[in-house]
């Protein structure tokens, strides 16, 4: 460091330095100082928009599960919930909402209105998220019941190996029953049972294993006295086979679709 010798020599030379460097100096400390008060509004805004559209949210559930809804409590949950999508369309309360109106319009067999909602959630959900896997494992079962069900095998393709795997398989071997490739369903059922276990949407087991039986029926075997006489065995045996196959073939017919 240079040695000043005299008072008068380093107020001058700190002169220099602040003409040559202060208004950089000054710009810098200004600017963070701005940024430093704007993350702050920034954090307490993201809270208080968080906060008011986990409010909303709530009051729109509270409405939709209201004992026996009245149509001006349904109006409400509905206004609530399409207040949700355009005040919050950021948020995956809004994602939520637009989840819950898929499903009211299934309720009323509206599909096309089911589908626009649960593709708009799909575009505002992170990719590979429990939100995007739900709305698409929903959007595969509403396409499949409006006929379009490869499209829906398709979707179901892409989202297999998440979290729902089960969920996946059992609606999977739903679309292909329907399209009566009974012998993939079954195999899709299998997969379903044997994936349950880590499966966050809990399938119903005991569902699944009756599809199963249905498609897969076990004739009942045919009992034969010992007392019976040579030509009665026989005849109670043909009859025994025959009233098994007709049983089986009642529940093979029965597969719900």
């Amino acid at each position: 460091m240079e040695a000043y010798r005299t008072e008068e020599e380093q107020v001058e030379a700190l002169r220099r330095w602040w003409k040559e460097n202060g208004r950089s100096m000054l710009v810098a400390i200004i600017l963070a100082l701005g940024l430093g008060f704007g993350y702050q509004g920034w954090k307490n805004y993201s809270a208080g928009k968080a906060e008011g559209a986990s409010d909303l949210y709530q009051r729109m559930l509270q409405a939709f599960n209201a004992p026996a809804l009245s149509p001006e409590q349904q109006d409400i949950a509905l206004q609530l919930a399409g207040q949700l999508k355009t005040d919050y369309s950021n948020t995956t309360y809004a994602q939520f909402a637009s989840l819950q109106l898929a499903r009211v319009a299934v309720g009323r067999n509206d599909l096309a209105e089911a589908q626009a909602e649960l593709r708009w959630a799909l575009g505002k959900a992170a990719k590979g998220s429990d939100v995007a896997r739900i709305a698409q494992l929903r959007l595969a079962r509403v396409l499949a019941a409006s006929g379009e069900a490869e499209q829906a095998l398709t979707i179901l393709d892409q989202g297999g190996e998440g979290p729902y795997k089960a969920s996946y398989a059992l609606a999977r071997g739903d679309v292909l029953l329907g399209l009566g490739r009974t012998g993939e369903a079954s195999e899709a059922y299998k997969a379903a049972l044997s994936l349950a276990g880590g499966d966050n949407g809990e399938i119903d087991l005991v569902a699944v294993e009756q599809k199963l039986q249905a498609l897969n029926p076990r004739p009942a075997r045919a009992t034969v006295s010992t007392a019976a006489a040579p030509g009665a065995a026989g005849t109670d045996e043909k009859a025994a086979v025959t009233d098994a196959a007709g049983a089986a073939e009642g529940a093979a017919t029965g597969v719900e679709e």
